[in-house]
This record gives structure tokens, sequence and C-alpha cells, in this order.
């Protein structure tokens, strides 16, 4: 029946013909519409908004999403993180925990628009899921509690956000508590995030009498008469503001909507013509139809960031927030990526999420950019260059999806049966379609692009961070490792910042992860999904090498395989260059005279050479980083595989690196500590015992923010230690700084440790 209301079609009840007044905000928002199952299943594009939530630890990320769900009429009871029964929330250690651990997906509708949301962890251990979530995404929604203003991970998510070039709007939670401040949390997105905050309400009230907020565009009073605990917030009360509302939020008001046309004005030519044409008498009476659309093009141009306040948990101000993402935040006809002129109306999408399923095997998400997506058809991976088979689409809600016919451009899909595609594999339709989109490409170009056929068709992938903590981890027999083995596997596959490796001396199976936490959730996954009872061993600190000095070396490689001779000469450079990023890089370059002579494969083979020692440091077998290395000569006999020739660089390779003097980095965290004045004292004491260096003590309200740099082999355990000398009167957050130099001292320590001397 196409005249079945979405929500009854997606939650199993009963066709729905009468309007939902309650779905959309009571007495400000009127009803829903009845929709059909065609506009359901595939609205048009330019009423789809991507977003997601993503905030510093306990903003209120799903507090706010669980607010949209019901509001929306996706859910029909308010979900609560202490509650642990919210939609997004699924996994049991979240809800155990209260945290957002992996990010979830979930798709409304807000009146006529299409929303998918994934809402995202804000720890920083799992930047991962916040990283591929917003590499697909067209726009965001920035949280922040608003008697803190940015914090440490709330810098990080930003950055990413900046990186993906994601329009965003800020929402300023939990305006209800007694240290809510606007103007500060607006300074601070100014200072910190270096942004332009936009601001379109003003709150009347503060701390437990905020009631509401005032919309500045239409001058009109948004106030939520909560009469109990339990009121959810569906019903309130819009009034135009006048002559007897309080004098100084009239005043208050005033100012602040001349600020805001101002500033508007002076980001966006248009509306500044419309201003000095129109309104050059008289700026309050430009139309807020106008204003409005001066703001959307500022936002989708990035040059600010529309501003609104609130507090989930009391249930006001998130019906505003959402009429904001459809007003403000782009469609995604509106962002400009490339690739889809090129495949024109051939499929091409994004894989960004891999989900294990008992029953339905890996669920697969992905980003639709063109085309259209049905099941039962096969798929070509470009990136395996392999086809598989989807046998069946879903629409994600959470951990509860819905089965559908077909899905067009600008959605996020669930899809059965992709075995062997991975996080961040682009899925095209066919081989043909992805060498036509290749053709397309060469011809907009006017040139031959190098690096093969499918180089510049392929969507970017997500950037994976190194993991910083490893540990052993043993199965309780011999007779479950093939089952750890593949309970490993699949989590591989689920996260890719979990590293597994063997190690080549003793055997053991290493797991690498992001942080303490990290490897507690995975050892618990283990557990409670695979059955399967580990034991971990200790947490040890992933450590970086690098050389000290410039080294010039030659190695020559003489072997006799069968009746084949392989002789091969390689003469390199190698030379320390910065170390202080976290991702400080490894060079190569050729000589020129060496870059004209070799042929691609050799030149591959002397890469792989290279790169396989940069795996393994002199010292103690960490990766390498900060090392520049120029090949200055490679005579090759005829006959030599490649094979031969990248052990020949390999061998080269160790021997510059042990010449050149090796040097231990360790990584330092960014450390932000929120404590009271009576516990700074003790926390000072207690970091200088970590080697930690103070770079700032700010002042929050009546709590100090100290802001340190600390190496993480010192941070072991810290959450316990800090809640024992503040009497758990103190919140931190930690991020990877820098890979620093260890001091001789600590660095000799080390050695005799790892060599089994302490």
């Amino acid at each position: 029946n196409d005249d079945v209301c979405f929500f009854s079609l997606l939650k199993g009840c009963f066709p729905c013909h009468c309007r939902l007044g309650a779905c959309s905000g009571g007495l400000a928002y009127g009803f829903y519409d009845v929709k059909s199952l065609r506009a359901v299943v595939n609205p048009d594009i330019s009423k789809i908004r991507n977003i997601g939530i993503m905030a510093h630890i306990d903003a209120g990320k799903t507090t706010t999403t669980e607010r949209m769900l019901y509001y929306s009429g996706y859910t029909r009871a308010l979900g609560d993180v202490d509650d642990g029964d919210t939609v997004t929330d699924f996994m049991a250690q979240e809800r155990e925990r209260g945290i957002t651990i992996q990010s979830a997906a979930v798709t409304f509708d807000w009146k006529s628009h299409r929303i998918n949301l994934i809402d995202t962890p804000g720890h920083v251990d799992f930047t991962l899921e916040v990283e591929r979530a917003l590499r697909v995404l067209d726009g965001a929604v920035a949280v922040f509690d608003a008697s803190a203003g940015v914090e440490a991970q709330t810098l990080t998510v930003w950055r990413q956000a900046e990186k993906h070039h994601i329009p965003c709007v800020c929402f300023l939670n939990k305006m209800d508590k007694p240290a809510a401040n606007l103007s500060f949390s607006i300074e601070s997105i100014k200072q910190k995030l270096k942004a332009n905050p936009v601001l379109l309400q003003i709150p009347v009230g503060s701390g437990k009498n905020f009631t509401g907020v005032v919309d500045l565009l239409t001058n009109q009073k948004l106030i939520w008469k909560l009469k109990s605990m339990r009121d959810d917030g569906r019903v309130f009360e819009i009034k135009a503001l006048d002559q007897s509302d309080d004098p100084e939020l009239l005043q208050v008001v005033g100012e602040a909507r001349t600020a805001l046309i101002e500033q508007v004005a002076d980001l966006d030519d248009e509306f500044a013509e419309l201003l000095l044409t129109n309104f050059s008498d008289n700026f309050d009476a430009v139309p807020s139809i106008k204003l409005q659309e001066a703001i959307r093009r500022v936002t989708l141009a990035r040059k600010g960031v529309p501003v609104l306040c609130g507090s989930s948990l009391r249930n006001k101000g998130v019906q505003p927030l959402l009429d904001a993402i459809t007003a403000y935040l782009p469609a995604p006809n509106e962002r400009h990526h490339d690739l889809v002129r090129w495949y024109k109306d051939d499929l091409c999408a994004l894989a960004f999420k891999v989900l294990h399923d008992k029953q339905r095997g890996p669920l697969v998400f992905l980003r639709i950019y063109s085309g259209t997506l049905k099941p039962q058809t096969a798929i070509h991976n470009i990136n395996r260059n392999s086809t598989e088979r989807m046998s069946r689409l879903l629409v994600p809600f959470a951990d509860q999806h819905v089965e559908i016919p077909s899905m067009t451009a600008g959605n996020i899909a669930l899809t059965v049966g992709l075995k062997q595609t991975v996080t961040g594999d682009t899925i095209v339709s066919s081989k043909a379609a992805a060498a036509a989109a290749a053709r397309r490409a060469q011809n907009d170009s006017g040139a031959e692009k190098k690096g093969g056929e499918h180089a510049n068709i392929i969507l970017s992938g997500v950037e994976v961070p190194d993991p910083v903590f490893f540990c052993t981890i043993e199965p309780p027999s011999m007779a479950k490792q093939a089952d750890l083995e593949n309970a490993l596997n699949c989590l591989q596959r689920e996260d890719p910042s979990l590293k597994v490796r063997v190690d080549p001396d003793s055997g053991q199976t290493i797991l690498c992860g992001m942080g303490e936490l990290h490897i507690e959730i995975i050892h618990d996954r283990i557990r409670r999904e695979y059955g399967i009872e580990t034991h971990l061993g200790p947490l040890q600190v992933a450590y970086r090498e690098t050389i000290l000095n410039e080294v010039s070396t030659t190695d020559t490689l003489d072997r006799t395989v069968g009746e084949r001779r392989h002789v091969v000469t390689v003469e390199l450079a190698v030379r320390p260059v910065d170390i202080t990023s976290v991702g400080g890089s490894c060079e190569i370059t050729f000589t020129e005279k060496l870059e004209g002579q070799l042929l691609p494969g050799v030149k591959e083979a002397v890469e792989n050479g290279v790169h396989s020692s940069y795996l393994q440091g002199p010292l103690l077998g960490y990766p390498v980083q900060g090392i520049s290395t120029l090949i200055q000569d490679v005579t090759i006999e005829p006959g030599t595989s490649a094979a031969m020739v990248s052990a020949c660089v390999s061998r080269c390779m160790l021997k510059a690196l042990r010449l050149a003097g090796g040097q231990v980095l360790e990584p330092v965290m960014s450390l932000e500590v929120t404590v009271g004045e009576e516990h700074l004292s003790s926390v000072l004491g207690d970091l200088a015992q970590r080697r930690g260096t103070v770079r700032d003590i700010q002042s929050r309200h009546d709590n100090k923010v100290l802001l340190a740099t600390v190496p993480l082999a010192e941070m072991m355990g810290y959450s316990t230690i800090l809640r024992t000398v503040t009497s758990g009167n103190a919140t931190f957050s930690l991020e990877l700084d820098a890979y620093e130099a260890m001091n001789p001292q600590e660095q000799n320590t080390l050695l005799k440790r790892m060599a089994g001397l302490l």
C-alpha cells in the first residue's frame, strides 16, 4: 500500500492514516503528512541530509540523538544513557559504561526531509570511528557542553571535519547547568577552533531557570513549559517578542540581531547588496527568509558556523536544531564530488564500515555517490579487483534494519553478501563502468594520468592512525587458537585501527590498539561475542625509532638459486628528518640518473625493500620514522628477480640504519585535566612524577583546567590515580600529540628492560 505511514512501515505497526501531531513538535510544528512508499525508499536528493553528531566525551551527543529520534516519531519513548536503553548505543559495553564506542547509523524523517544520522564516539581511543563517519557525511552537528565550551576532543573532531571540508552547525547543550555560559562558549569557539560562530538564538533564563530560546531570525520566543521531569518537551509555545517582555531580554535580543545581520552581511556579498539596496534605512526590516538563505550560503561556504542553544536532557531546543539541520546543512548534490560527473548514472559507492552479524555474515555500510544500488546484483570492487554478489539491501536503523528494493545516490545503505569488501573500498557496478569513468576522467584532464587506468576514479579511503599500545593475547587452550584467529580477523575487518601480528621470535599473537580502553573493549567483545576466555599480557607502549646521523653504504647480493644466478648491488644514503609530527613519514627518493633508468618493476622492488626495512628498527625492532632514503645506484645482472632486488635493498637499509645510530621515540600525549582549585597541587605533584610538562593553567568558572604534555608510558592507570588524589572530583582527556626522543637515561633503562636485564 503506497499510502502507509513511514514509521508504521518501519516499526511493524498498523497502517496509520491519521495525522500524527505528536511526531513533529506539537504546537510548534503541526503534523506529518502521509507519505508514499516510493518517497520513503528513495526521497528526492535535495531533501536528504547525511549528518554526524560529534563532540567531546559526555557533551550529550547520544542524548541529543535520542531526542531527535523521539521528536521525529522514530521512537515512542525517550532513551536515556544512564538507563542503558538508547537506540544508537546498543552494544552491551556501551550500555554498561554509558559511552559511545562505535558509530551507529539511523535514518528518520523530519518534516519533508530524510536525515541519515551517525552518532559518533567522543573518546580518543575510538577516533577512527569519527574519521570514517565524517569521510562519508555531508554535514555535522558539533555538540558542546555550554559550561565547558571547547574541550580537548572537540578540537580533534573539529580538525577531522575541517580536513574533509564539512559544513557544521554548533549546538550549545546543557544550558540548564548553573555554570552554563553563552558568551564563554562563543569565545572558546572563536579562540580554540578558529571558527566564525554565527549566533542564531539567545537563551531565555539561565541554569535551572532556562526555559527556552529566542530565534534571532524571526524575533520569536520558543518556550518549553515543562510541568514535571517526565514532560517530554514535545509541545512548546511560540510567540513573537513584544514590549511586555523583559526589557533586558529585549535589549539583548535587539543587539544580537543587529550583530547577526552585520556579521552575515560581512560574510555574504549577495546579502550585503540586498541590505544596501532595499533595507539601507532599516536593517531590522529584512525578511527572515532572506537572512536564512544568506546564513545557508555562509554555512555551505564554511565561512561561518550557525550556533544554537538548548538542553537535550531537559528536552528543550532539539526541534529547532532539527530545523537548522535541514535549513543550513547541505544536501548530497550540494557537495561537489568530482567523481560523480565521471560515473554519471553508473553506480559509485564507498564502503566505510563493516559489521559482523552471526546470521547474515559481514554487513557493509556504503555511501552511494552516484547511480542506484539494487539487491541480487553483482558489483565490482576496484580496490580488490574482484566481483561480488550483493544478496540483500537494508536501511540502517542502529541494530535494527529494514530491507528495501533499491537505493539511489545520496543515501547510506547497508548491504549483505559482500565478503571481501573492507573499509575504504570503492564499489562500482562493473569493470566496464569503471573503465568508462576512467576514460571520462582522462578526457577531462586532457592528458593520460600516471598510476594506471583506475588511479583517478577510486574514492579516497579512510586514514587509519597507528596504534600506540600493544599486548600479547593467548587463548585458554590450543584447541581454541583457530577460533581466536577467526574472532581477531572479524574484529580487524570491523575496526581497521586494531592491528594483529605474530611475533616472529616467540610466535605469540600481538594485539595493537589505540589505548587502554580500546584493547579492554576488544578483549571483552572476544569473550562475549565469540565465547573465548582469552588472557592478555601486560600492556606495552608502541615506541618508534629514528636515526641520529647521515650515512651512505653499499651492499651486494650474489646468490644462485637452482641454475639461476642473481646478482644485485645497491648504493644508498639515509639521513634523519623531522620527527616531531605524529605520523612523521619516511621518504624515498632516487637520483635523477636512476629515475630515468629504472624499469617500473625494478623501482617497485626497490621501494618494497626500503618499506620493509622501515617496519623494524635496528634498536628494538619498532617501526622507524623521520628518515629520508636516497637510492644512489642500483646495478642488476640480467636474470636477477625482483624479489632478490628487494632483499638486497632491505639488507643494505638495515646496515645503514645500524651505522647511523638509533634513537628511541616515545609517544607524548596532550593532557587536559579539569579539577577544583583545592586539588590542583596534588594533580601537579603527581604529574611531576610522571615526567609531565605543564603548558598552561586556565580558569573555567570555579575549576582549573590544566594543560600538559606527558609521555604515554607514564599514563598507565591514570584514571584510577586521578580519582584517588582528587576524591573523584576531576575529569581528564588524552590525545596523541607527537613522538619525541627519549632522554638517554630513560632509553638505557628501556633497552635493558627489553633485553631482560631489568
